[in-house]
């Protein structure tokens, strides 16, 4: 019996590592994953797209970088400047931890030294990795510019690739 229970509870163990997918979808809450969007102004947008726990930063740029690419091409224009970037992380960082502590201290004829090692073991999927574009559009001639992109290279690019996690 105790070893029933001990599988069993080294499955849910197991079981609580594993990170919901990040798929390509319209955030449904707040605090769920996704992409969202705000209109600033004409032809400019701010668009974020929020992961999952675990989901690896770039995956989690792309497909920023696609909803402005969707919004581009949906509202009539041929290309996208990203005027503005932040990435940011939420929740604890995956993976082990070890930390070591030493200190001594003396007494009236009398010293003592301690050492401590302790270990950490974070279980969990990992951070989630939130990308916030502010994005211009344009018709005609891409601008010689390092963020400036094809609406619907992107689109083709990076759309090609989203059915994995």
């Amino acid at each position: 019996m105790k070893r029933l229970a001990s599988l069993a509870l080294a499955a849910a163990l197991l079981g609580g590592c594993a990170a919901t997918p990040t798929l390509y979808a319209a955030r449904s809450t707040e605090r769920s994953m996704g992409y969202s969007e705000f209109r600033l102004e004409p032809g400019r947008y701010r668009v974020t797209f929020q992961g999952g726990p675990g989901a690896p930063v770039q995956q989690v740029s792309d497909y920023a970088l696609l909803r402005a690419a969707e919004l581009a091409v949906r509202d009539g224009y041929d290309w996208f400047r990203v005027s503005d970037r932040l990435t940011s992380t939420s929740g604890a960082a995956n993976g082990p931890r070890l930390s070591v502590w030493g200190g001594s201290a003396s007494f009236v004829g009398r010293s003592s030294l301690g050492l401590s090692v302790g270990t950490r073991f974070n279980l969990g999927p990992g951070p989630s990795v939130t990308s916030s574009l502010e994005v211009v559009f344009g018709r005609g001639p891409v601008p010689r510019d390092a963020d400036a992109y094809v609406a619907r290279e992107i689109i083709r690019s990076i759309g090609l690739g989203r059915g994995s996690a």
